[in-house]
């Protein structure tokens, strides 16, 4: 990865970072592009929301964006200009989190002479009042990020076609004849789960902020061994959706992203679903279970092993609810 280029004129610090991809342009800047995908791809993004979509020609962009800044969730929205003749992608931020007064740059995707590719990621920003702390705050957490994603960017997209084996979503639901928020505070409230859930040994919870939830958690799996996971959630109440990735993962996956989705039924019912999307690691999946298992293998047993644990939240969260409901009858 080429290294990090600073310049300042008054308080606008600009910086570059740019990387080669084997990958043909057009492949690379479709992952720039998707911003549904981006959870899955890139380290440091837990959730965007796209407020206002760009047509397939091009155009701008709005989207809320949360993310993991120096061990912090930090959300934004963001509006990006997409080009997908130049293949460049601008963004703006704007409204932004403090300490970032502004924030902006833009995504340049370059197909080189021997058929690879290099993408470019141009930020330029000002810290909250100029102060040199916030400043030395936001100029470490851009070049971290950068690197970061540069990097993520590379490695799926050198995936190729191999990338549909190693990438796929699942969900499981279950009908709850109980109220919503009731369904809602049983998943909001994980700091509980170890009471709640035969499957949670422990679980540390703590909330910076109302929503944004950080999780240290054991998982107890049936032959009694326990495995440890780290996440982030962001939760709204308001829709009864609940968003995570996992920041630490088992030996066998390059990522995990997943959504807890509660919908009203009309009829006094309401569906909640676990959604799981899951991104396999080829070295870490012969780790686990040995240099011959197929990657095929590895999805029956992810999709296993996680829907089993959230078939056992869902049907608990329907005791809580439907108990709940019974109780206040």
């Amino acid at each position: 990865m080429a290294p990090t280029a600073t310049s300042e004129t008054a308080s606008l610090h600009v910086t570059e970072h740019s990387i080669t991809v084997a990958a043909a342009p057009a492949a690379v800047y479709a992952l720039v592009a998707d911003v549904a995908a981006w959870p899955q791809v890139f380290g440091p993004t837990v959730h965007v929301e796209v407020l206002q979509e760009a047509p397939a020609e091009g155009g701008e962009q709005l989207l809320r964006i949360w993310a993991v800044a120096k061990d912090r969730i930090r959300t934004w929205t963001s509006r990006r200009v997409l080009d997908p003749a130049a293949r460049t992608i601008g963004f703006r931020q704007v409204v932004t989190a403090a300490p970032v007064a502004s924030m902006g740059g833009e995504w340049q995707v370059q197909e080189l002479e021997d058929g690879t590719t290099r993408v470019t990621l141009l930020h330029d920003y000002r810290a909250t009042d100029d102060d040199p702390a916030a400043e030395a705050l936001i100029a470490s957490a851009v070049d971290t990020n950068s690197r970061a994603e540069l990097l993520a960017l590379k490695n799926t997209a050198e995936q190729g076609e191999d990338r549909a084996e190693l990438h796929f979503t699942f969900s499981d639901s279950e009908t709850v004849f109980g109220a919503a928020g009731d369904v809602y505070a049983f998943l909001d409230r994980a700091d509980l789960w170890p009471e709640r859930l035969p499957h949670v040994a422990r679980l540390g919870l703590t909330e910076d902020e109302p929503g944004i939830q950080h999780m240290d958690m054991d998982t107890r799996s049936p032959d009694g061994s326990t495995h440890n996971t780290v996440s982030v959630r962001v939760c709204f109440e308001e829709t009864g959706l609940i968003v995570y990735k996992q920041l630490k993962v088992p030996v066998a996956m390059a990522g995990h992203t997943g959504r807890w989705v509660i919908e009203p039924l009309g009829d006094g019912s309401v569906r909640v679903t676990s959604w799981h999307t899951v991104t396999l690691d080829p070295a870490g999946v012969r780790t686990a279970l040995g240099p011959q298992a197929t990657l095929a293998e590895a999805r029956a047993l992810v999709r296993k092993a996680l829907g089993t644990n959230s078939a056992t939240t869902l049907r608990h969260a329907k005791e809580f609810a439907e108990g709940t409901r019974a109780g206040s009858a």
